[in-house]
């Protein structure tokens, strides 16, 4: 019951063709919809409409996020949470936020951060039949992730927000970097049993640091890189492995400059699991081990 897993992110771009063209022909996204100069893609594993609505935009950045729930009663006790938490919802019916969505309460969080909390999304289906199904379509392009995975974001207080998120959604604790003097630098969530389903690091209110997708294994990622440099995509970092979730990770840019990661790997996490610890001073090594320190670069900040 409750949050099920992240649903979608709505993020802008000044050119909504050329963000369209470097989705679907680079990332390799299927575009649903597109209305009121807004587009709407899924990966192609997802039967959901979407999983990223490109506003067109003078800036780029991140507009609003999306979780899925399962039943219109946890959208109301959700609701009703909010309300006690001093966080007022509004709700909107099915439709009235674009094509395909649906029932949805939406909130601006403490970080600053407008959340949608939806049940019912139209359900398109991912190509396949639900019989004797190969394993993917044979007109697949780019580097075709199968589904959205995680969303990492920027605050000023993550102690603040990760209590709001655990107290009041519901969300689990999974790993944690804790600063010398014992305040969150960084926090991973989680409502699917994977590492993280959402993550914050210390900075600014309302910013955006990447939205990513999930591949299959780390062979991807070096298809992806191939793809990033055939098509002179920027890479911000990897092929890499990160300490934190035990992933890996290759990091990117869209034409407008919003951050994309592929991920793969990481671990189950159970709810009775205890969340792992690292120090200030292994910051480097949980988010890049290998190298073992983070470039200034790379915690550039996306309103």
């Amino acid at each position: 019951m409750g949050i099920l897993r992240l649903s979608h992110a709505e993020v802008r771009v000044p050119d909504l063709e050329l963000a369209l063209a470097y989705y679907t022909e680079v990332v390799g996204l299927i575009e649903t919809a597109r209305v009121d100069h807004r587009a709407y893609l899924k990966a192609w594993d997802e039967h959901q409409h979407h999983s990223l609505i490109l506003a067109s935009a003078p800036t780029y950045g991140l507009d609003s996020l999306g979780f899925k729930v399962e039943t219109s009663d946890d959208l109301d006790e959700l609701s009703a949470r909010l309300s006690a938490a001093g966080v007022e919802p509004e709700r909107h019916a099915a439709g009235r936020l674009g094509p395909g969505s649906g029932d949805t309460v939406r909130f601006v969080a403490p970080s600053g951060h407008t959340i949608d909390l939806v049940h019912g999304m139209d359900q398109v289906g991912n190509g396949l039949p639900l019989h004797n199904p190969p394993p993917a379509p044979d007109d697949l392009v780019g580097m075709h992730p199968p589904r959205i995975d995680h969303i990492f974001l920027m605050c000023e207080d993550v102690d603040g927000v990760t209590a709001f998120f655990r107290d009041v959604l519901g969300f689990r604790l999974t790993e944690q970097i804790l600063a010398d003097d014992g305040h969150q630098l960084v926090t991973f969530l989680e409502r699917s049993h994977t590492p993280h389903d959402l993550a914050f690091i210390t900075g600014p209110d309302g910013a955006f640091h990447h939205v990513a997708f999930w591949v299959d294994e780390w062979n991807d990622l070096r298809n992806g890189a191939d793809l990033c440099a055939y098509h002179g995509v920027p890479i911000d970092a990897g092929p890499t492995r990160h300490g934190a979730t035990r992933g890996c990770g290759l990091y990117f840019f869209d034409p407008a400059g919003n951050r994309n990661e592929l991920y793969t790997g990481g671990y189950w996490f159970d709810p009775d699991d205890e969340p792992t610890t690292w120090t200030e001073a292994e910051m480097g090594r949980a988010i890049f081990t290998y190298r073992g320190q983070v470039d200034p670069e790379f915690m550039t900040v996306h309103s």
